[in-house]
């Protein structure tokens, strides 16, 4: 993969589909995962006539870890990446764990708005359970990540690993209780071996990615929510045992611009797997 050095010596790893504009949709990936994971929505895009990039936040990949990251802080590598390649407007799209950095990204400039699929809400809020209704293997992860780093790493170390081997035909039993029977369905052929193959480059050279994640959600994000002025579309399905669909309504309430598009039946997984056409007309709409 291209990588491109930024201002501070760190290495960032990202795909670009390779229309010339100015314009283009920046994707966000999940906890964890990888830029590959969005190949097949860059290449959608590209039919389309739109330009996208997709980018392995630090510490996943090959992207150099940056320790003590911010949801906020990860702007400045989105930043560089726009610059380098003369993007003057853009939108974020954010899965799962990449929707709070999409949502970060509308306090950059040239940023049109942004749209969160199944993105978490802030940790610590008193109108917002975070742990309310995940599978039990989030409530474990965030258990060791409030305990602080060490212990985080720890738990990485004793359980992720599997992970970083899995394969299509053991994504599903490796996810267990974070994913209900849709999603199960969803997880097939395709699209269960694009989760896995992004699991595993996510997590091949190591586990830093992930953790800084864990940390950065159990933080305050580094901006307010009722500060965004620029459109967000919120999508979410009602069978999601990753993000509830609490936390798309609780978004929605504390985001002056957000309009959350329910899809009663859909998964965590099955949302992105089957709704990718529509979801790309609207960034595509707002990049206009």
């Amino acid at each position: 993969m291209p990588t491109l050095k930024l201002t501070d010596g760190r290495f960032l790893e990202y795909f670009d589909n390779g229309i010339s504009s100015t314009s283009a949709i920046v994707f966000h990936h999940g906890t964890p995962a990888h830029a590959c994971l969005w190949s097949p929505w860059l290449e959608l895009a590209a039919s389309r006539g739109i330009r996208a990039l997709s980018y392995s936040r630090a510490g996943y990949g090959i992207s150099d870890r940056n320790e003590g990251r911010t949801v906020y802080s990860n702007n400045d590598d989105i930043r560089e990446l726009l610059d380098s390649f003369g993007i003057r407007d853009f939108i974020s799209i954010g899965w799962s764990g990449g929707g709070p950095h999409a949502l970060a990204t509308t306090m950059m400039s040239g940023s049109k708005g942004a749209i969160t699929l199944a993105g978490v809400g802030e940790y610590g809020v008193p109108d917002l359970d975070f742990l309310a209704g995940m599978g039990p293997e989030n409530e474990e992860e965030f258990g060791e990540a409030l305990k602080g780093e060490a212990e985080i790493s720890a738990w990485m170390d004793k359980n992720a690993a599997p992970f970083k081997e899995v394969t299509s035909g053991e994504i599903r039993e490796a996810l267990g209780g974070l994913i209900g029977d849709v999603d199960k369905k969803a997880l097939d052929g395709v699209i269960a071996d694009e989760y896995a193959t992004a699991t595993r480059k996510g997590l091949a050279v190591s586990f830093d990615g992930w953790i800084d994640d864990d940390i950065a959600f159990i933080q305050p994000w580094g901006f307010a929510l009722s500060e965004i002025s620029v459109p967000v579309h919120i999508w979410q399905g009602d069978d999601d045992f990753m993000v509830p669909k609490a936390h798309s309504y609780w978004l929605e309430k504390h985001i002056p611009t957000g309009k959350l598009n329910f899809v009663p039946g859909h998964g965590h997984i099955s949302l992105i797997a089957d709704y990718k056409g529509e979801i790309l007309s609207q960034a595509e709409e707002l990049l206009r």
